[in-house]
């Protein structure tokens, strides 16, 4: 094995990885969020109908989360550079085909390549900084990092309809492939093998497995708002998801060596941080969806406006995630959980007093507010949490949190739009018009959040400890 290698990667070197790095996944989590601006216009250009084109996006996520699972054995099985540049190579790959792609079939499999390299790359671009930053850094570097992978998706969808409204959808994946290209040109140069590796035997059971149980959960709640809890699309993924998932954590806990390690959740902290993220990811990623719905559908405005309005959210969180690395190096977590909880709490419950007369400046600050919250809590949770396990397991530690996160942020998307949806429809008869039933399934969506939200503010209050030294050890 190598040895430590925050200690053997040299200040400049650290800071051309970090670099690549941040603009690698810049690139990465645009193309997550960029397709729901550019979807209608995709599905005219290719004949495509809504159930069709909703793959497009739907098995972007599934495939991903496929990935995420199996980045944890890729990590530590194969050296870091050539890992990092086939992930690179497969995602520039996977938007070749989407430029060209004459028809879904082929647009599809160019998806799904982007989502297999991006979720090798998030999950590596983690273990990676924990890795090469010595142990007081890491929370100001992974503050940066957060900055990219947060505020990327937020701005995407508004550069996404800028695109498709001057040069094409085509020329989202045209600006994908430049970013990738140079990065991949980069990454050439600074790139070393950074992480220990070790042989071990590739477990094609829990594979297939871990493909079933996070591939079905991941599906079937992805078919909840469009489809209904009900429906036989929805139940027998999930059904199946559930059923693999228990033979799959049963297997885990089972094996010497296993696929992917889970009884790191026996250490307290990094559990706790497991559970945060993916509470925080449930209300973020539904309030992301929802603030479209609420500027387009609701109020009537345009998609420029919708995106004006999550443009102070956007940089609220540039300015706020690199302190919180800092004050989580210097203070810890507690007071960083804390802070970040009550915020997401006072925008939940700031939205549920916005109404149709209300003006627009009042949400995007709310969502300001919200995006705060997101700085404070995103990266210094997976930081602080992987920090407990040690740094042999930390490439399961982010694999683990990472799909958790992901599927929690699936559920939050399905449900709290499913919420706003089923309200509206009850109270339509006796509502003024569309918009004012719609507003209220919009505020009862913000309540359902804001009891989400005060469950996390419980666990930063009462669960979290203060600072103490930070603990290296193993969970074996």
């Amino acid at each position: 094995m190598a040895a430590s290698t925050s200690a053997v990667v040299d200040t400049r070197q650290r800071a051309l990885i970090f670099i690549n790095i941040v603009v690698t996944c810049i690139a990465s989590s645009m193309l997550s969020t960029a397709l729901t601006t550019a979807l209608p216009p995709i599905m005219s250009e290719l004949s495509l109908d809504a159930s069709t084109g909703q793959w497009l996006t739907s098995g972007y996520s599934l495939a991903m989360g496929i990935m995420m699972p199996l980045t944890a054995f890729l990590i530590t099985r194969f050296p870091t550079r050539r890992l990092y540049l086939t992930a690179l190579g497969t995602f520039i790959a996977g938007s070749v085909l989407c430029v060209i792609a004459p028809g879904f079939e082929i647009m599809m499999v160019g998806r799904v390549a982007q989502a297999l390299g991006g979720g090798a790359l998030t999950s590596m671009a983690q273990v990676i900084i924990l890795t090469i930053f010595p142990t007081e850094q890491r929370g100001q570097a992974m503050g940066w990092y957060g900055l990219s992978v947060g505020a990327a998706p937020v701005v995407a969808p508004t550069l996404a309809g800028i695109l498709v409204d001057s040069v094409g959808w085509r020329w989202i994946f045209y600006l994908a492939i430049l970013i990738m290209a140079l990065s991949f040109m980069l990454a050439l140069r600074v790139f070393g093998n950074v992480l220990e590796t070790k042989r071990k035997q590739f477990d094609i059971v829990s594979f297939v497995l871990s493909i079933f149980a996070f591939g079905g959960v991941t599906l079937g709640v992805g078919n909840i708002s469009s489809l209904g809890l009900g429906n036989v699309q929805t139940l027998v993924p999930l059904g199946v998801g559930a059923v693999a998932a228990v033979i799959f954590v049963w297997r885990q806990l089972h094996m010497d060596e296993p696929f992917l390690e889970l009884r790191i959740l026996r250490q307290r902290d990094y559990a706790l941080s497991v559970i945060g993220s993916m509470l925080l990811y449930l209300v973020m990623m539904g309030s992301s969806v929802l603030m479209p719905l609420y500027v387009q559908n609701i109020l009537g405005e345009s998609a420029t406006v919708s995106g004006l309005v999550t443009l102070p959210g956007s940089l609220a969180m540039a300015i706020v995630s690199p302190f919180a690395g800092r004050i989580y190096d210097a203070l810890g977590m507690k007071r960083l959980f804390v802070a970040g909880a009550a915020f997401m709490l006072v925008s939940n419950i700031g939205m549920t007093c916005v109404n149709l007369e209300t003006s627009v400046a009042v949400a995007a600050a709310f969502n300001a507010v919200r995006c705060v919250a997101i700085g404070c809590l995103m990266m210094p949770l997976v930081t602080w949490g992987t920090s407990r396990i040690g740094l042999d397991l930390t490439a399961h530690g982010t694999a683990l949190l990472t799909s958790l996160r992901t599927i929690a942020g699936a559920i939050g998307s399905a449900v709290f739009v499913g919420v706003m949806t089923s309200v509206a429809a009850g109270v339509e008869a006796g509502a003024e018009s569309q918009a004012a039933a719609s507003m209220q399934g919009f505020s009862i969506a913000f309540m359902a959040m804001s009891v989400v939200t005060a469950v996390l503010l419980f666990i930063a209050v009462f669960l979290v400890r203060g600072k103490r030294a930070r603990r290296t050890g193993t969970c074996r």
